[in-house]
């Protein structure tokens, strides 16, 4: 585990009252350091754009780091693993969206930057029909020839049915906690937490202790939609953290897929309206999304291409158009690979696509003509 010091300082920016990660990211870019944003004067502080008088006291006059110490006990005692934003193994995904959990804990062994992750969301009171939906899709992903993740809330319904179906096809998958990795809730789901330890993993951006409360769940819902390429609406009535999460994907320009039910079945009655709306795709099997995601697309390593004499590109765009030679790239790898923002890789995207030179597919992959 890394420097107990260091972690101590990234535990605590997450814990100070009224701080949110975006507050906190800009503090640490700021002063330089996580450590440094503790020690920092209040007038300085205040010369923070963005910060203002009142965020500025809750920094300067914070009293979290004696919890943060023992939550460096706790992690250390139950091996688990303390992923800040910062490092090279937060996940990648997750990283790119602009409200990203500061911190995360994670106790288990499935790969968080798996090549294919979807989330499967539903409704807590799922029917016969959308138990059976949950079972056939997971069981068609086990027969494909690539690795999958699965996330999703662990909670019951759909969530709980995604994870044992998971665990019944040999699916590594991740349950996401509204609250520390002490409790398992529902209390009724702990043998399957167990399970999962096996082959997935319990995530969290809480601390242990942490009570459980109703809005602890809405915050959850963004990390079930932030770690996956896709998220799955199985079953949902026309209100619920289904929708909810589906409603964080796509402001986060992810995927968002949806069964379609009868008009009268009221907990398909969420799905038929993401699919009305143009918030998500209709989808009946595994195989819809996999040709949508461009996961039956066999990613190319010995793609040639020749850029037009007529073309001058940037620095930057002969970066991307350099990596592309190498074959088909999401748009999330792209970003990882170049070290660019999301924003700036999307913007030279989009310039190569108008200069004839690239072509978007499916699933925010991308391709050189």
């Amino acid at each position: 585990m890394e420097n107990s010091d260091s972690l101590e300082y990234k535990i605590a920016i997450s814990l100070i009252p009224g701080i949110g990660s975006v507050t906190a990211r800009t503090l640490i870019s700021y002063v330089g350091s996580v450590e440094g944003v503790f020690y920092e004067k209040e007038k300085n502080l205040l010369k923070i754009p963005g910060i203002g008088e009142v965020n500025a006291q809750r920094v300067a006059r914070q009293t979290v780091l004696d919890r943060a110490k023992r939550e460096v006990e706790f992690i250390g005692k139950n091996r688990i693993r303390a992923f800040f934003y910062l490092d090279a193994d937060y996940p990648t995904r997750l990283r790119n969206c602009s409200d990203a959990p500061i911190i995360l804990y994670y106790r288990g062994n499935a790969n968080l930057n798996e090549r294919h992750i979807i989330s499967v969301v539903g409704t807590r009171s799922a029917t016969s029909y959308g138990k059976e939906i949950c079972d056939e899709l997971i069981r068609s992903f086990s027969e494909r020839n690539y690795r999958i993740l699965v996330v999703s809330g662990l909670a019951y319904g759909i969530d709980v049915q995604a994870h044992k179906a998971c665990l019944k096809y040999d699916i590594p998958t991740v349950g996401v906690f509204a609250h520390g990795l002490d409790t398992i809730y529902p209390a009724l789901h702990a043998s399957i937490a167990t399970k999962m330890l096996d082959n997935g993993g319990l995530l969290t951006d809480f601390i242990s202790e942490t009570k459980i409360d109703r809005q602890n769940f809405l915050r959850r819902n963004r990390i079930i939609a932030g770690l996956a390429d896709a998220t799955v609406v199985v079953e949902s009535a026309e209100k619920g953290g289904a929708l909810v999460t589906a409603d964080i994907a796509n402001s986060y320009n992810r995927d968002v897929f949806a069964f379609p039910g009868r008009s009268t079945d009221l907990y398909s009655k969420g799905c038929n309206k993401l699919i009305r709306l143009n918030e998500a795709a209709l989808v009946e099997c595994q195989a819809d999304i996999e040709k949508a995601m461009n996961w039956d697309v066999k990613v190319s390593s010995n793609r040639s291409y020749q850029t037009s004499l007529f073309v001058e590109l940037t620095s930057e765009e002969q970066q991307l158009v350099d990596l592309l030679k190498g074959g088909d790239r999401f748009v999330d790898e792209i970003t990882v690979e170049t070290q660019l923002p999301m924003s700036k890789v999307s913007a030279l995207l989009l310039g190569l696509e108008f200069k004839g030179i690239v072509s978007s597919l499916p699933g925010k992959m991308y391709r050189l003509k």
